[in-house]
C-alpha cells in the first residue's frame, strides 16, 4: 500500500475525544511524518494546542470540527484513531464528509474501508478527493518461501510484551539514531500508522493468514536491496488473545537476526483485555527466541521501556535498569534517553 501525499502537503488529523493517550496514530503522525499538520480535531480539547498535551512535537491548534479547519487550506484529513477492531465511529462522518466535499483526500487506517462506503465514494467521485485506505493489502500476496533469512541486510524486529508498548516508536527512533551514526538503515512499516509515516508498506493485520508471513517476507526482500540494516515495525504480542497471529507471522516472515523487546512500565494486563494478566517480563526472552528457533534462530539483544508512568527521570532510569535486569539485556527508553544503548548491540 502506498500513500500518495507529498511531504509539503498540509493535513488535519482527526482524534476526537482520544487525544493524545488513545490516539496512537495521531501522535505517530505528529512525531514522525513529514506532513505539515495544520490542526488536530478533538471536540474534548478544542481551543487548546497540541504542545499542551505532547510537548516534543511540532505545535498545531486543536479545533472542534473539519469546518473549523478548512480555513487553514488543508490537503487531506488523516483518521488518527484506530480503535480495537478498526471500526468507523459514525460521529466522525460529518467531519469526513466535510473534508471530501472540500476536495481533501482522506487517509484512513481503519479496517472499515472508506472507499467502500457508498456515501463517501459518491462524494469523492464528485469532488475529486482520493480515499486512501492504508489497511487494504495488495491483491497478489502469496505464502512465505523462507527467503528473508538470506538477505545481506541485518534485520532487527521489535516485539512486545503487549500491544501499545512502543514498537513502532522504538523502530523509528532506531532508524533515526542509526542514520545519525552513518548506518544505511531502512524502516519496514507493517501497520497503518507506520505506512502513513513511511508512505509504503503492507498492513500485516489485514492480510489473509496464509499470506501474512509472505507479506512480511516481500517487504524484507524489497527493502534489503537498498539498505544495510532493516528495522521492522512489530505488531501485537505473542501472548495476546486476539492478535498473537500477526506477531507470529512477523517473527517467522522476517526471520530477524535480532529482537528488541518493548514494554510499558506498570502494565500488568493485556491492553483492552484486562482479565488477561501479562506474564512476567523475564519470560518473554525465551518465549520469542524459542518460537523463532525452528524457522530461523534469533536472539533478544536489548529492551525498550516506555516510562511515561514516571514523572521524574531518576525513577524512569531505575525502571529501565530493572527492566534490563529482568530480560538480561541492555535497555533504554528511546524517547526519554535515546536509542544508542540498543544500537550498540546491533549484530
Amino acid at each position: 500500500m502506498s500513500v500518495t501525499l507529498d511531504s509539503d502537503d498540509s493535513v488535519v488529523v482527526l482524534a476526537h475525544e482520544q487525544f493524545p493517550g488513545r490516539a496512537k496514530t495521531a501522535v505517530g503522525v505528529l512525531r514522525y511524518a513529514d506532513y505539515d499538520v495544520a490542526a488536530v480535531l478533538d471536540r474534548a480539547h478544542a481551543g487548546e494546542r497540541v504542545v499542551d498535551h505532547v510537548p516534543d512535537v511540532d505545535d498545531a491548534p486543536i479545533v472542534e470540527s473539519m469546518d473549523a479547519a478548512l480555513g487553514m487550506d488543508p490537503d487531506a484529513l488523516v483518521i488518527g484513531i484506530s480503535p480495537i477492531g478498526g471500526a468507523f465511529d459514525e460521529s466522525w462522518r460529518p467531519d469526513v464528509q466535510t473534508a471530501i466535499d472540500a476536495g481533501c483526500d482522506v487517509i484512513s487506517g481503519l479496517h472499515y474501508f472508506l472507499a467502500d462506503d457508498p456515501e463517501f465514494a459518491d462524494s469523492a467521485a464528485e469532488s475529486g478527493a482520493d480515499l486512501i485506505d492504508v489497511r487494504r493489502p495488495p491483491a497478489d500476496l502469496g505464502v512465505s518461501e523462507g527467503q528473508a533469512g538470506q538477505v545481506d541486510a541485518d534485520v532487527v524486529l521489535t516485539v512486545g510484551t503487549d500491544c501499545n508498548t512502543g514498537k513502532m516508536t522504538t523502530t523509528l527512533e532506531l532508524v533515526a539514531a542509526a542514520r545519525e551514526r552513518g548506518i544505511d538503515a531502512g524502516f519496514v512499516p507493517t501497520g497503518q500508522t507506520g505506512i502513513m509515516i513511511a508512505g509504503w508498506g503492507i498492513p500485516v493485520d489485514r492480510t489473509i493468514a496464509d499470506f501474512a508471513a509472505g507479506a512480511v517476507e516481500r517487504m524484507i526482500l524489497d527493502a534489503a536491496a537498498d539498505h544495510d540494516v532493516l528495522f521492522v515495525e512489530g505488531q501485537g504480542t505473542i501472548v495476546h488473545p486476539a492478535y498473537s497471529g500477526v506477531t507470529c507471522s512477523l517473527l517467522h516472515g522476517a526471520m530477524p537476526d535480532a529482537l528488541v523487546v518493548t514494554h510499558s512500565a506498570g502494565r500488568e494486563a493485556i491492553h483492552g483485555y484486562e482479565s488477561v494478566a501479562l506474564p512476567p517480563v523475564e519470560t518473554y526472552v525465551d518465549l520469542y527466541e524459542s518460537l523463532a528457533a525452528p524457522v530461523a534462530p534469533t536472539r533478544v539483544i536489548a529492551g525498550a521501556l516506555d516510562t511515561r508512568a514516571f514523572e521524574a527521570d531518576d525513577a524512569a532510569r531505575e525502571a529501565v535498569t530493572a527492566y534490563g535486569d529482568a530480560i538480561d539485556a541492555p535497555a533504554t527508553d528511546p524517547i526519554r534517553f535515546g536509542a544508542e544503548t540498543i544500537l550498540d548491540e546491533l549484530p
